[in-house]
């Protein structure tokens, strides 16, 4: 960072006094904090201290230097104070909770805090001392330990904040510290950040290599393609990390034999770089120390370009204090960017831009850009983080002169791909260290921020990347948010800076509860699962499966594999029974039992009940599977509270004999629709338009599809008994819902295109969904009404829907996870696993989900089927064509059954979509691809099965 104050050509600017310069990377002096920093009045009396872990006076000294800091910025935010309730301590349920732990400065990581307390009310936990947390030796792991919380302020939503003790202690399950606590408190931090159990987002480590300029620039040219300044280094012993490699254009590393005697050598290799072409048009240098000692408090000095002497001698009295791996920077200071301003030019210096960027780890490690701030200052004196106002990127490029929509946009893209790249480059080197190097086989990178100057180049605005840094872009991105807090001025538009890390901080602690849990699956599923079994070793889950197949795939892929005939579902109950005892006979100590597969709901949750393991009930379960009971149980269902579910139900009758279709088609309205009343995936559903058709599907279902083997997987095993409701017009959803203790944590809505009359099978998909947000809340409310009242309370459902104009109709509930592309596409799109939600609340647990969670992109996909598409599939469109495109991301592929075999009643082969950043854009794609690939054609017009999505 370019750290200058006006007063001469040499600034210093140390964090603390003169006597910590020649201490350790961790301070450790005896440094007391500032006094008298925050006017404002909040109670005094609150109880700092920690029982079992008295503070000595300096440390309780910055204890309450942190909590006055809180309450300051709390007070700033117009949010209330603190209280107090540490004298009735929370007792929780720990190692079952999610805890999300924060140790660091409170005004620099208050965005996490804020935005956690309203992802995970009363999880996000901000620690003022390191004595409020304690290390234990973690069993079976050796070298690794828990971390368990005895006090922190808890965050809620609308910025409620509460001390707590905690008794038992909470175990983490993330930890992010902050690794510049103040002179006592960075070694402690960094001890307590070393080889957790839980997952961390920073380590003393990591921290090493992000403040290290000299590696970072090196990283950031060579790897990602990121612009830095001309750079000239002289290391002394570099680290390993920077020996060898090509050196970058503009970027010189000269290793020196020694601190001493090197004169001639610097005195040459300055003035070649003064005079190269990689200063451009540079008139000033900067001359600096590179290394975690140095990090916030070292000298920074600035020189004219043509003044070589004095640049060497800085350089020759800086070696004096290098140390191994440590570096002299001699760089280029980029004077303001010329703007043209419709003032004409101003007589001053002309303001300089530094733009700051907050970039997150997300699902599938991939870098997003979360937040871009910039700071404006004189352009004759380099910006550094605390001495400009934040401001938005179109707010500063507009006081310098550049108000243009199309430019200001290609900036931002400019800074996106660049900080994006920066975090790709950082996780690659990541994943290069050792589990000692990173301080933990948990320790990773979650998020980052990157400071940019902006350049002039070949007549094009340039951001150019000067420092990496771990709080202060995050901090600065908090204090933009924070000019919002005035109730006058209302909330900011955009998401919160820290929403992305806050998610991950969710994901890895989902992943950390749930590591080792031992679950049983019942019913394996076909090809379209397989997700499960590689989901669940990438999770760590011990998996024990029950499966009627004995020569089934998956039971290569289990702990334990129980062989057991549950094809006859009418034996449910008794099933239930003795299969409880054959995992008592086994001796399984399991945390949970689930089934995403429709034939064995019922059965899984009578299951759960003999075993005592969390499941909603049977009787619940029966209502969600019959579909005409469901429809018919809900008509009955006024309410209150209003609105009731009756309102989404649809008119229908149970048929099981040809008097049962004659008394239906009088007292349902035609045309109607006819289906299997335990049917999954569309099979035998068809459209009814008077009574003749009603009895000739009837007589056609009865006879073809009578038990499970002549169509296996759709619920055949629980009778052919078919239905008659109501055809309502409308476009059709699927809503796939979370839930916990009867409380709706998550849903996702998409939109289906029309089917192809007089079938039912799905065409095509759209993800998020088109809806205007009135009528997309209307259609969540209206399948977690449905859900409640038929009883379901714990799990992942899948709820189908259409949007009628007087509103959601259901057309069935799935009492457990979307099937086809589903999980998939909510993985990619909104890092959520629908299968992580499933096991968690299978385990009791509360699935660690955001509240809020957004699409990063949009999915447009359309169906294949055998019957129309065996000769694409077997040439131009073959599952080995498909699953190359897929592998280069040009495609996104769901294979959903494994042969090619065709019939009159199927379901569909393949799902293939394309991805965009808008609707249209996936649209488009997938349709020239579709063309392309023989998929779309005169019997199957995927124009207008895509035609809903405009």
């Amino acid at each position: 960072m370019l750290s200058l104050d006006p007063s001469g050509p040499e600034w210093d600017c140390p964090l603390g006094s003169k006597d910590l310069e020649d201490e350790g990377p961790w301070g450790g002096g005896s440094g007391l904090p500032p006094t008298g920093c925050f006017p404002g009045s909040w109670r005094q009396d609150v109880v700092l201290d920690c029982k079992g872990s008295p503070e000595g006076t300096e440390a309780r000294a910055w204890t309450v230097y942190y909590y006055s800091l809180l309450q300051s910025c709390l007070q700033q935010a117009g949010l209330p104070e603190t209280q107090d309730r540490s004298q009735a301590p929370r007792t929780g349920c720990p190692g079952a909770e999610v805890t999300l732990c924060v140790l660091g400065s409170p005004s620099t990581f208050l965005p996490v805090l804020l935005e956690g307390g309203v992802q995970s009310p009363g999880n996000m936990l901000l620690c003022l001392s390191p004595a409020w947390l304690m290390k234990v030796p973690a069993p079976g792991q050796p070298g690794e330990a828990a971390l368990l919380v005895l006090k922190a302020v808890s965050f809620h939503p609308g910025g409620l904040t509460f001390l707590d003790d905690f008794v038992p202690p909470r175990r983490a399950t993330y930890f992010l510290a902050g690794l510049g606590l103040g002179p006592s408190r960075g070694r402690e931090a960094a001890e307590l950040a070393r080889d957790l159990t839980c997952p961390t987002g920073a380590s003393a480590e990591l921290a090493r290599l992000l403040e290290d300029r000299l590696l970072t620039r090196q990283l950031l040219a060579q790897q990602g393609g990121v612009a830095v300044p001309a750079t000239l280094a002289f290391t002394y012993k570099p680290p390993g990390l920077l020996r060898g490699g090509d050196s970058s254009p503009g970027l010189r590393l000269v290793e020196l034999s020694g601190k001493e005697g090197q004169e001639t050598l610097v005195k040459e290799e300055v003035e070649a770089f003064l005079r190269s072409e990689a200063l451009g048009d540079v008139l000033q240098v900067a001359v600096k120390l590179s290394g975690w000692r140095w990090r916030g408090r070292q000298a920074l000095h600035l020189h004219p370009r043509a003044e070589l002497g004095a640049a060497v001698n800085t350089v020759l009295a800086l070696l004096e204090k290098l140390e191994e791996e440590e570096s002299v920077l001699v760089e280029a200071v980029y004077p303001p960017v010329q703007l043209p301003c419709s003032d004409g030019p101003s007589p001053g210096p002309g303001l300089a831009v530094r733009i700051c960027a907050v970039v997150c780890r997300t699902q599938g490690d991939r870098p997003l850009l979360s937040k871009v701030v910039c700071g404006v200052g004189r352009g004759d004196r380099p910006l550094r983080h605390h001495n400009s106002l934040p401001r938005t990127l179109e707010v500063a490029l507009a006081q310098c002169g550049l108000g243009e929509e199309a430019q200001v946009a290609a900036v931002r893209q400019r800074v996106k791909a660049a900080a994006e790249a920066a975090l790709t480059a950082m996780l690659a080197l990541e994943a290069a260290l050792s589990a000692e190097q990173r301080g933990g086989r948990r320790a990773h990178t979650d998020f980052l921020g990157v400071d940019f100057a902006l350049t002039a180049a070949g007549g094009m605005l340039t951001p150019v990347a000067l420092e990496l840094n771990g709080g202060l872009c995050l901090e600065a991105c908090g204090a933009l948010e924070g000019l919002w807090a005035a109730p006058r001025l209302g909330p900011a538009a955009d998401e919160a800076a820290a929403a992305p890390l806050v998610e991950t901080m969710l994901r890895r602690s989902a992943r950390c509860l749930m590591e080792g849990k031992q679950l049983l699956v019942v019913g394996a599923g076909g090809v379209s699962k397989k997700f499960v079994w590689e989901a669940a070793r990438d999770y760590g889950l011990q998996l024990h499966l029950v499966e009627s197949d004995p020569n089934h795939f998956a039971s290569q892929l289990v702990q334990t594999f129980i062989h057991f005939d549950m094809t006859e579902h009418r034996r449910d109950e008794e099933n239930a029974r003795l299969l409880a005892e054959l995992v008592r006979a086994r001796g399984l100590k399991l945390d949970g039992c689930f089934s995403y597969w429709d034939d064995c709901l019922v059965l899984t949750a009578l299951l759960c009940q003999e075993l005592g393991l969390p499941c909603s009930p049977p009787a619940a379960m029966r209502l969600a599977k019959k579909k005409s009971l469901t429809q018919l149980h809900l008509l009955r269902h006024h309410g209150p509270p209003w609105p009731a579910p009756s309102l989404h139900a649809v008119p229908c009758c149970p048929l099981e004999s040809k008097a049962d279709v004659e008394r239906a088609v009088h007292q349902v309205p035609l045309p109607g629709v006819m289906k299997l009343e335990f049917g999954a995936g569309a099979v035998g559903v068809r459209l009814v338009e008077d009574a003749p058709q009603c009895h000739e599907h009837f007589s056609r279902i009865t006879r073809d599809l009578q038990g499970e083997a002549d169509h296996p997987g759709i619920g055949l095993g629980w009778g052919n008994a078919m239905l008659l409701m109501e055809f309502v017009e409308g476009t059709e959803h699927d809503v796939d819902l979370v839930l916990f203790g009867g409380r709706l944590l998550a849903a996702f809505v998409s939109d289906n295109g029309p089917t192809r009359l007089p079938g039912f099978t799905e065409t095509a998909a759209c993800m998020p969904t088109g809806l205007a947000s009135e009528q997309e809340a209307q259609m969540v409310q209206a399948a977690f009404r449905c859900c409640l009242g038929c009883g379901l309370l714990d799990g992942v459902f899948n709820v189908e829907l259409k949007l009628t104009g007087a509103g959601p109709r259901l057309i069935e509930i799935n009492p457990r996870m979307g099937g086809f592309y589903l999980r998939d596409w909510i993985l990619e799109l909104y890092g959520v696993d629908l299968l992580l939600a499933a096991v968690m609340v299978a385990c009791g647990l509360r699935p660690a989900l955001p509240t809020r969670p957004r699409a990063r992109g949009h999915l447009v996909g359309v169906m294949c089927l055998v019957s129309q598409h065996l000769q694409a599939l077997s040439s131009t469109a073959s599952r080995e064509t498909l699953q190359a495109l897929h592998d280069r991301g040009l495609l996104r592929l769901n294979l959903l059954e494994e042969a090619l075999v065709p019939g009159e009643y199927e379901e569909p082969y393949c799902s293939v979509a394309c991805a965009g950043s808008s609707p249209t854009e996936a649209r488009l794609r997938l349709l020239g691809l579709c063309q392309g690939l023989g998929i779309d054609g005169p019997s199957y017009p995927v124009a207008h099965f895509l035609s809903h999505f405009k």
